[in-house]
């Protein structure tokens, strides 16, 4: 008799990948809508290569860099208030140690264990990296995988940066008369695709999250495209 396989992933550097490849996904989103909002948005007004060049480039780069610079104040942030608890636990941990023995076994009982299985397991853990232990089961923080700001950084400017190619390109690339319709087929497909990623990541139905994206992009477009026609009908 075969012993049935069990595939579920509990490591910790799987979740932590599958992290940084759903935010690489959000990134490459907010490139494509962001981008071809306002790259359709000048279609709107004008046809000119240069002017459409000029802007999907310009959006490009800005959304690019604010990415970038948000994603590395927020997880420097998130890293720094890491490091302090870390640093209140091992000095709590110096202190009164008696008191955190005592604090890690309620918590394991607060997980199910009987008391007596709670102590020994909190002893156990203490003997074997105390800070590790109180990190993980009090402060919810693995200290061997804190978060790096420079590669949230990255990450978010490179999903974005690819994103954001598609409409530029979608725009600049084909003739005066395809463009609009090019641009628009390849967003909501590169869209639709990227709504697939991020659900099958989540582990959730692929079909609400393809058309909340597709709704959304062509919303964006529309509005934008709107707007551009508007102000080039009146001359502005």
């Amino acid at each position: 008799m075969t012993e049935p396989t069990h595939d579920e992933a509990h490591s910790g550097a799987l979740g932590e990948r599958l992290n940084w490849l759903r935010a690489a996904v959000l990134g490459a989103n907010d490139g494509i809508v962001s981008t071809a909002g306002l790259v359709v948005g000048v279609a709107g007004a004008t046809d000119d290569r240069s002017a459409l060049l000029t802007a999907g480039l310009a959006g490009l780069l800005a959304g690019s860099m604010s990415m970038a610079a948000g994603e590395y104040v927020s997880v420097s942030t998130q890293r720094d208030s890491e490091m302090a608890a870390l640093a209140q636990e091992r000095r709590e941990l110096r202190e009164q140690p008696e008191a955190e023995l005592e604090e890690l076994t309620e918590l394991l009982e607060q997980r199910g264990m009987s008391r007596e299985v709670a102590r020994e397991a909190a002893e156990q853990l203490t003997e074997r990296d105390a800070l590790r232990a109180h990190a993980r089961v009090e402060l919810g923080i693995d200290p061997d995988t804190l978060t790096n700001p420079w590669h949230a950084a990255w990450a978010s400017f490179l999903s974005f940066t690819v994103g954001a190619l598609l409409p530029l390109l979608a725009i600049v690339l084909p003739p005066p008369d395809w463009r609009l319709g090019v641009t628009v087929v390849s967003v909501l497909a590169a869209l639709a695709l990227t709504g697939w990623s991020s659900a099958r990541l989540g582990a959730a139905k692929p079909q609400p999250a393809v058309v909340r994206n597709m709704v959304g992009g062509a919303l964006a477009m529309g509005v934008t495209y709107a707007a551009g026609a508007l102000l080039g009908a009146a001359g502005v």
